[in-house]
């Protein structure tokens, strides 16, 4: 099972270290979808400080632009500073009997990220600046969330 995730985007950087957790293969999920090989469309959910936006913009780097027709949704939902990456396959039924019902299979993997530090250069850059590092314990007298 993976444990750990780096995202770094050549040549300049940034690069996001990420841990995983309650990772579920594909294989594993009952009923899965077969996933399709089109570009998917990004949903990112509720990154909203500074460094949540920062984060979402080093993940959605990773896709390119979908086609309007395709039918692969990838979801990264900010829980209590938790990523949770889900990946689903979608149909819209458009006749006139069921007018805007769609149907959600989930394609896998399923995991959780967790990101602990993001840096300004790539990944072989040692002495590249520190943008964030998380630091779990500290200001613990209140809860604060960091994306």
């Amino acid at each position: 099972m993976p444990d750990g995730l780096t995202v770094s985007h050549l040549p300049y950087g940034p690069t996001a270290y990420f841990t995983i957790s309650n990772c579920v293969l594909r294989h594993d999920i009952a009923e899965c979808a077969p996933a399709s090989q089109a570009h998917p469309h990004l949903i990112l959910e509720g990154m909203t400080t500074k460094i949540g936006k920062r984060i979402s913009r080093i993940l959605q780097a990773l896709y390119p632009i979908p086609r309007n027709e395709s039918k692969r949704v990838i979801t990264y939902a900010n829980n209590n500073d938790f990523i949770s990456f889900r990946h689903h396959m979608f149909t819209h039924d458009g006749n006139s009997t069921n007018a805007g019902k769609v149907e959600i299979k989930e394609a896998g993997p399923r995991f959780e990220l967790t990101p602990y530090e993001v840096r300004l250069g790539t990944i072989e850059q040692d002495a590249a600046e520190k943008e964030w590092v998380l630091r779990p314990y500290q200001n613990t007298a209140r809860k604060r969330k960091a994306l």
